[in-house]
């Protein structure tokens, strides 16, 4: 799951969105994210869903099992 944490930051860094403003779309807060992206935590299975969506993106890239967006 190491490619998770990259694959978040890069795609929120596309987007140009902080942490927080990606936090407030997903109805979480800042922090989370930033644990996210640091791979502290990993999300529940709702919010690689949620990431897939709003990123547009399969949850096999968001999970580095696939190397297409």
């Amino acid at each position: 799951m190491t490619e998770f944490p990259k694959r978040l930051r890069a795609l929120r860094k596309e987007k140009k969105l902080t942490q927080t403003e990606l936090g407030d779309a997903l109805g979480l807060q800042q922090a989370t994210i930033a644990k996210w992206e640091l791979g502290e935590r990993t999300p529940f299975i709702e919010y690689f869903i949620e990431l897939a969506k709003y990123f547009n993106v399969s949850i096999d890239y968001l999970v580095g099992l696939e190397d297409f967006e």
